[in-house]
């Protein structure tokens, strides 16, 4: 007999989404120069002259987020047919995308605002999420990390969902796709690092060891998953992020650093799998895990309109500005949650559904 997961709604899990949102935006706001520098119209070192470079770690709440995905893809694709995967994801995914890619463009737009916008073609291929691979200019800072998630789902669907997921397919699924990432890596062929994504792979493929701990945790397969996939990560993350101490540099991140976020990521999710988080239980974890994908999708381009007009506009002090930034964008994707996302994601997930 199979195990079933012992709990039907992980609220940690959704109070860890926005603990990895909220280090995005942290590092987005004060973590980094270019556009940031512009926002605030000076470094964002001298405003924040003892944290910049703890914001700096911030972009790693993106492997954060494989991480939670590996594991909820992996917990929502399991006994479901490839339709109903198909319209869930697609459901949950694109309704908050749309909106939020035609009011980053409006906004923009905006004579007062006037911050360089894409054509008008390039604007509609980005409704379809494909503009990376077609080489248009994106709307959305973040959207790099939804076209990664993008062909994580289709691997998982195609090798997973559709023949029928159990503990052995999935297994072997992580098993395979470590080891062709690495082939990927070693052999530096676009097509197959494209598709592979050995920087990423190991992030996903953590979650789903870590989904099937939750199954049981007495899976050595699961544990030597995590393992293994926590090593190649911690890899891959210092080898993208580290970088010799350098004056030119806008931030310095150590490679200890490095790793010890990459391991809050596993371990995180890991307390949540086994069970060890399950007292934190309280309501208002969902509504901040609704939040999240919203907030996500909006606060980087719209957060440097809002810093700018309260910093350089109105003088409000950087370290006012930041937090009232984050509450704005808080609140606007509160509003696509309830405007947007509980009208048209189960309209959209019910006209998916629906057989031919």
């Amino acid at each position: 007999m199979v195990k079933r997961p012992r709990e039907n709604r992980l609220r940690a899990l959704d109070g860890l989404r926005l603990i990895a949102a909220l280090m995005v935006a942290a590092y987005h706001y004060g973590g980094r120069g270019g556009e940031v520098t512009g926002a605030w119209g000076t470094s964002a070192r001298s405003l924040f002259p003892s944290l910049h470079s703890w914001f700096a770690y911030g972009c790693l709440g993106v492997q954060v987020f494989f991480v939670i995905s590996g594991f909820v893809i992996c917990m929502s694709g399991w006994g479901r047919p490839l339709r109903s995967f198909f319209a869930s994801r697609a459901s949950r995914l694109l309704p908050s995308y749309w909106a939020a890619v035609l009011i980053v463009t409006a906004v923009f737009a905006l004579p007062a605002v006037a911050y360089k916008t894409a054509s008008p073609s390039d604007v509609l291929v980005n409704l379809t999420m494909m503009q990376q691979p077609l080489g248009a200019d994106r709307v959305l800072g973040v959207c790099w990390t939804l076209w990664a998630e993008v062909r994580f789902y289709a691997l998982f669907a195609l090798c997973v969902v559709m023949p029928g997921a159990n503990r052995q397919r999935v297994i072997m699924f992580c098993a395979g796709w470590t080891l062709a990432a690495a082939l990927a890596q070693a052999s530096q062929e676009p097509f197959l690092m494209l598709v592979l994504m050995p920087d990423y792979a190991p992030f996903f493929i953590g979650g789903i060891g870590l989904y099937l701990i939750h199954r049981d945790r007495h899976d050595a397969y699961a544990w030597g998953i995590v393992i293994v996939s926590w090593l190649i990560g911690q890899h891959y993350a210092v080898s993208e992020l580290w970088h010799a101490p350098n004056p030119e540099f806008f931030s310095y991140r150590t490679s200890y650093g490095i790793i010890l976020v990459v391991t809050f990521g596993f371990v995180a999710v890991g307390a949540i799998a086994l069970g060890w988080l399950n007292w934190a239980n309280w309501r208002w974890l969902t509504v901040a895990g609704a939040l999240t994908y919203p907030f996500y999708l909006v606060h980087e381009h719209l957060g440097w309109v809002v810093i700018k007009a309260l910093h350089q506009t109105l003088g409000i002090p950087a370290n006012v500005t930041a937090p009232l930034t984050i509450l704005s964008m808080l609140a606007l994707a509160w509003l696509l949650n309830r405007c947007v996302e509980d009208r048209l994601t189960p309209r959209l997930r019910t006209l998916l559904s629906k057989p031919r």
